[in-house]
């Protein structure tokens, strides 16, 4: 999927563990098929999940990126009503892999696509829930940190109108470019940062029997402009549950209109890249795209 990804082999993965986590030694290593273009993942044994982030030498600071992730974690774990991935241990670079990596609990669980979530409308109520507790964090008087989702959303404008430049023969780029004037101008009446998960993909959502049970990858995890997480309104929902969604965040239509501002951003953005290289992600991108035109 990237210029400057790295393969991990499974041979490798089992003898960083066995070196530097001797307790786990001997438990049997696989890899866990995804479509996610952050980590190579794999299960340790019945219970563990390592994630080895495809391209190490893109992070000037990995360890440090890891650690505030597995911070963050350990933070949402007391407030969100579902759980989130339970860090047990950050690995070293050695021999097979020139990075960081990181250690979790297994969650048992699907990706949310939309064939497995029984109930959008109940989803949706509960991922609500989910953004809800988020929101009411105390951020000790944080701000968005100016990298990463969060920021003004029309910071993103010179990057959107680069990728409707290429996807032409992808997506009716003129409507979308329509839409895009109208959302990047949309107003922030209140200008508090909240705490936000800036990636409510869903294959960053695990349901089980067709219910939302846990939120994961936290790498994103910050504080900034609210409306990023109003996102899977357009890459999950349909038009009746994203309308419980709105209704259950009490969204006003200037925050409605950036939070369809930052999918239009994602999606654009990921629809040209993937297309060729992960299905999965231009599949929801298309999806997407179909939705803020709605």
């Amino acid at each position: 999927m990237h210029a400057d990804q790295v393969d991990v082999a499974v041979d490798a993965v089992a003898a960083l563990v066995a070196e530097q986590f001797p307790r786990w030694r001997g438990l049997p290593v696989r890899p866990l098929p995804s479509a996610g273009t952050v980590n190579a993942l794999f299960r340790l044994g019945p219970d563990l999940v390592l994630r080895f982030p495809l391209r190490p030498s893109a992070y000037p600071d990995l360890r440090g990126e890891l650690r505030r992730e597995q911070e963050h974690a350990r933070m949402l774990a007391a407030h969100l009503p579902v759980a989130v991935p339970e860090p047990l241990g950050l690995g070293e670079p050695g021999e097979g892999y020139a990075g960081s990596w990181a250690a979790y609990r297994f969650i048992p669980g699907q990706t949310a696509e939309r064939d497995r979530v029984g109930d959008l409308d109940a989803f949706a109520r509960s991922l609500a829930d989910v953004v809800t507790a988020l929101r009411g964090i105390d951020t000790g008087g944080r701000s968005w940190t100016g990298s990463g989702r969060g920021g003004p959303l029309a910071d993103q404008d010179a990057g959107v109108r680069t990728a409707l430049a290429v996807s032409g023969a992808l997506t009716d780029t003129a409507a979308l470019a329509a839409v895009w004037d109208r959302c990047r101008h949309a107003r922030r009446d209140d200008p508090t940062d909240r705490w936000i998960h800036a990636d409510l993909m869903p294959g960053n959502l695990l349901c089980r029997d067709g219910r939302l049970v846990a939120v994961i990858d936290l790498g994103t995890v910050g504080v900034g402009d609210p409306a990023v997480d109003l996102m899977p309104a357009w890459n999950l929902l349909d038009a009746g549950s994203r309308e419980t969604y709105r209704r259950a965040l009490d969204v006003d239509d200037a925050t409605w209109e950036r939070g369809r501002g930052w999918a239009l951003a994602q999606a654009i953005n990921a629809l040209p890249y993937y297309v060729e290289t992960n299905p999965v992600m231009a599949d929801i991108a298309r999806h997407t795209l179909r939705a803020v035109l709605d």
